[in-house]
């Protein structure tokens, strides 16, 4: 049985390049694959559409789904007549940015705030403190600090606020004196 859904050469092109852009962001190309494809195709597709479509192994699609959803990224959803679980992604690009920014930070950037926390108490309990490591530690804690402040009162913004923040990018810089 055929599963496999026709992609128009424009499907088929940004497919390719999110595969592409996923591996420079750190994430496997067919994870991202499969992102793209069920957010440019109109409906939600099962795994063995997945598959056949994109021409890749069956337990590659089912770890890559596991991998979206872990993200949270996927919305699974069920058909009637049909026991095989469908899967789509969110419509909205600003969702989507949402999730993986806010889950980049929990994964990434929470951890190393955490981490330089524990070396700069480390270094302040040394019987011989290093004033470069603790100035360059401090320094590093600090940036992460601010950054993730700024980072929790944007990702708290409405949507459609973050939309007119984004578009006012101009008008605020040229409030700021450089």
């Amino acid at each position: 049985m055929n599963d496999k859904v026709s992609l128009s050469a424009v499907q088929e092109k940004f497919i390719l390049h999110w595969g592409e852009m996923g591996m420079n962001w750190g994430i496997n190309r067919t994870v991202a694959q499969i992102h793209s494809l069920l957010y440019v195709w109109p409906e939600p597709l099962n795994a063995e559409q997945i598959r056949q479509t994109l021409s890749v192994a069956r337990s590659n699609v089912s770890n890559s789904l596991r991998e979206l959803s872990g993200w949270g990224l996927l919305k699974t959803t069920q058909k009637l007549g049909d026991r095989k679980d469908h899967f789509a992604t969110f419509d909205d690009p600003w969702e989507m940015f949402r999730i993986v920014a806010r889950e980049r930070k929990r994964r990434e950037m929470d951890p190393t705030a955490v981490m330089l926390t524990e070396c700069l108490e480390e270094l302040k309990k040394s019987k011989k403190p290093d004033a470069h490591t603790q100035k360059r530690l401090a320094d590093m804690k600090g940036f992460f600090d601010d950054t993730m402040g700024c980072f929790d009162k944007v990702n708290a913004l409405p949507t459609s606020a973050l939309r007119k923040m984004t578009k006012m990018t101009d008008k605020v810089l040229k409030l700021l004196p450089f």
